[in-house]
């Protein structure tokens, strides 16, 4: 039996056993999104009609002139930059300390992966008490024990600082799946490496950019992907911590579709929403998955 026609059975038998999971997906991914593309073609709003009525594109027209719509994307597109540059710099920092031996490692790693496997309800709720202007740890910690300012900080009730306030919650939270995901890697990096480029004089620093970013790589873009779904797709950590507010400044798209849906109760531009922002999640999947392969292939792994 040649290698070719092994290799083909193997892809028959891969393909056979994942048509069970790609059926569920379907029905659980894809009818959903199939069926919310179709209603964003009708007006369906229960508040002023019960009968769905055929609109065309009138939806999409709407949102291209909705200000809300664009000040929460404006609002997602920074919180979800802001927070994935500072959880993959943190993160960075993290994997690398851990990965080192020193009394105790088990014990840090374990506590380091605490934030992420708390609920993020309950994170969200310890950091409006954090961030409260009148009791919050934080005010008394920068005016009492450390006095930076004079007086307290209305962090997530002024509109110039609320943004920053829930970035912080969410990296705090979500920096150490990032580390977990770059530990892994830093594992699989051979330490010869290291040790051969050291005898060719190169200094740490030359060798974290010449052999560690270039291997880590995949990793990195596989972090980065499933934060951006993430980040970009926030709902509870905002809802609990500032419910969208002050006036709007840390609305995201995820709380104006629910808005949208829930509260006026208009299908079909929830569902114009929804088509907009799963094309936007689609496109920077696919570049994602793009560069991966790109990277997959220079370092001659087989996708």
């Amino acid at each position: 039996m040649t290698q070719d026609t092994i290799r083909s059975r193997e892809i028959r038998t891969g393909w056979l056993l994942t048509i069970p999971a790609l059926v569920v997906l379907a029905l659980v991914y894809a009818y959903p999104i199939l069926w919310a593309f179709w209603l964003s073609f009708f007006n369906e709003n229960l508040s002023t009609n019960l009968e769905p009525v055929f609109a065309g594109v009138d939806n999409y027209t709407r949102m291209a002139l909705d200000g809300r719509f664009w000040t929460s994307l404006g609002n997602t597109a920074v919180f979800t930059i802001t927070s994935l540059i500072l959880e993959l710099v943190l993160g960075m920092g993290i994997a690398l300390t851990l990965n080192r031996a020193f009394f105790g490692r088990g014990a840090v790693r374990t506590i380091a992966i605490l934030p992420w496997a708390l609920p993020t309800a309950l994170i969200a709720l310890a950091w409006r008490w954090i961030f409260n202007d009148q009791y919050g740890v934080w005010n008394d910690m920068i005016t009492n024990w450390i006095p930076i300012l004079s007086e307290p900080v209305n962090w997530l009730g002024d509109p110039n600082w609320a943004i920053w306030s829930v970035v912080a919650a969410d990296v705090w939270k979500t920096t150490s799946f990032v580390a977990i995901l770059l530990l892994a890697g830093l594992q699989s990096i051979s330490g010869d490496l290291y040790e051969a480029h050291s005898i060719d004089g190169a200094s740490p620093w030359q060798s974290f950019w010449q052999i560690t970013v270039p291997l880590l790589m995949p990793q990195i873009l596989i972090a980065t992907l499933f934060r951006f779904a993430q980040a970009f797709g926030i709902f509870d950590l905002i809802e609990v911590m500032t419910g969208g507010g002050p006036g709007g400044s840390t609305e995201m798209v995820a709380l104006y579709i629910y808005a949208t849906v829930m509260r006026y109760l208009d299908f079909g531009y929830g569902a114009a929403l929804v088509v907009i922002t799963f094309l936007i999640l689609i496109a920077v999947v696919a570049l994602a998955a793009f560069a991966l392969s790109k990277v997959r292939n220079a370092a001659g792994v087989e996708s």
